[in-house]
Parts: C-alpha cells; structure tokens; sequence
C-alpha cells in the first residue's frame, strides 16, 4: 500500500471516530467537536469516513450543511481519487 493509500485509510478511520465520539459527548453534555474541526477532517480526505460515522452514529444528519455538504465533499474527493488513480494506470 502507498503512503497515500495509508493516508486516505487512516484520515477516513479518523473522520468516522470523530463523529461517534462527538455524538458520545452530545448525548453526555460534555464538550464537544467543533463543527469546524469535522469539517477540517472531511477537507483534509477524510469525507468518505464522516459521512459514513454521520450514518453508522446518527449525528448530524438534520443538519442540512452537513447532510449535503459532507455528501457533496465525499462525492468531490471519491472523483478526484478515480481521475488519479486514472491517470497512474
């Protein structure tokens, strides 16, 4: 496996942690993940991960800038992966 292919795996595995712990900590009242900082995590590759952990968890998913936003990034970065994995074949 390539470092990329290392990297995309384990930002996705974070972007999917995150997202329970931050429902984990919603339902306590505890502190919580900064909208920003999930957000952060699905730009920096980790999409495909969020979405998934916003599904698997049921957190965030009336949120209408998370529904389609994360959706929307997860679609943008499931592209760019194909047209580069494209281009190396």
């Amino acid at each position: 496996m390539t470092a990329l292919g290392i990297y995309i795996a384990a930002i996705n595995l974070a972007g999917f942690i995150i997202m329970g712990v931050d429902k984990k900590r919603a339902v306590r009242g505890a502190w919580r993940i900064s909208e920003a900082s999930l957000f952060m995590t699905a730009l920096a590759g980790g999409a495909l991960g969020c979405t998934l952990g916003m599904q698997y968890f049921r957190h965030k998913t009336k949120h209408w800038y998370f529904k389609y936003g994360m959706s929307a990034i997860s679609l943008a970065q499931c592209i760019l992966l194909a047209g580069l994995l494209h281009l190396t074949a």
